[in-house]
């Protein structure tokens, strides 16, 4: 009779999916890299998510590690029909304007962030990358390998609420102009041969028309129009702290304005929660962060024409522009 092997299955156990991944984020530079070793995508105005795909569960994570799979309703149904066992997709929810262009106040609109005219079901989840596939872990992959598997879930002609962000095949300098002249916020480079590493490293790059970044909002100054913001007081992260960086007094009409005073009055405080004296100013406790478009910092870390774009709470606190980075 036969004995039985005793050789062990040469067929490798499944590699564990991860609870979470930190995101890779892109590094802001002034001009877009040359070579063929860099890929350019759109750089999208939205909301960085993580979707999980697991049996019999699946969760939506924000850059700052909370579950928002409630709020992308349209995001989760369509991520479960897209035929894979496991995957966690690393994308951009974003709302669309007519032009096609994403637009951060839409989106927050669509959230219920500001008063409605959009649905969630507007919102579009663009994905760039594909971070585990049924088993395997694919960070250790080089981008564009990572790219390849990723196109073979979505492809490139997929419309509905889950799309693929496609690389556009134009060299940086050309690719940037085009999208500064149709209004887009700027592009992404990534590095073809890198593996897929969390925090702000030079793999990937951004590059922007105007810089843009979130800060906690610590006070108003009142406008002279009665119910209305004159100015938001704004603040960065400086070695765990927050720091006083300037303010901004554009960007939102007499409604927004009104409604985000509104928001301000309900959440005063005795004292202002950076080192900051200045008359008339109403301050509030630091718990939501205003989206800023700028043009550059002044050699005393202060904001330099900014202008307000929106607002988000600051339970995500990973996005608040952190001055220890520059």
């Amino acid at each position: 009779m036969p004995r039985a092997s005793s050789k062990k299955s040469l067929t490798p156990p499944p590699d564990p999916i991860p609870g979470r991944v930190d995101p890779c984020l892109a590094t802001l530079i002034d001009k877009p890299p040359i070579g063929p070793e860099w890929a350019f995508e759109v750089k999208w105005d939205g909301y960085r998510l993580a979707v999980h795909i697991e049996p019999g569960r699946l969760r939506i994570i924000t850059r700052g590690g909370y579950d928002w799979t409630t709020r992308f309703p349209a995001i989760a149904a369509e991520a479960q029909l897209l035929g894979v066992e496991t995957a966690i997709l690393d994308g951009e929810a974003v709302v669309l304007d007519d032009s096609g262009r994403s637009d951060f106040g839409m989106l927050q609109r669509a959230l219920g962030r500001r008063p409605a005219s959009h649905e969630p079901g507007e919102i579009i989840l663009f994905v760039f990358d594909l971070l585990y596939l049924d088993g395997s872990d694919l960070r250790r992959l080089p981008q564009r390998e990572r790219r390849r598997l990723l196109e073979q879930v979505l492809p490139v002609d997929r419309r509905g609420a889950i799309r693929l962000s496609e690389e556009v095949p134009a060299a940086g300098d050309e690719f940037l102009r085009v999208a500064c002249a149709h209004g887009i916020e700027g592009i992404v480079a990534k590095h073809r041969e890198r593996p897929y590493r969390s925090g702000r490293r030079l793999d990937w790059l951004k590059i922007t028309c105007k810089r843009r970044d979130s800060f906690v909002i610590v006070g108003f100054e009142p406008s002279t129009v009665p119910g209305a913001i004159g100015r938001l007081l704004l603040a960065a992260r400086r070695t765990g702290e927050l720091v006083y960086v300037g303010g901004c007094g554009t960007g939102w009409t007499y409604a927004e304005s009104a409604k985000l005073r509104e928001l301000l009055d309900a959440i005063q405080a005795d004292s202002p929660a950076v080192n900051l004296k200045r008359k008339g100013a109403v301050f509030v406790e630091p718990v939501l962060v205003a989206e800023v478009e700028y043009r550059a910092w002044t050699d005393e870390w202060k904001l330099r024409h900014a202008a307000f774009k929106g607002i988000r709470e600051r339970a995500d606190d990973a996005t608040v522009f952190d001055l220890s980075d520059s």
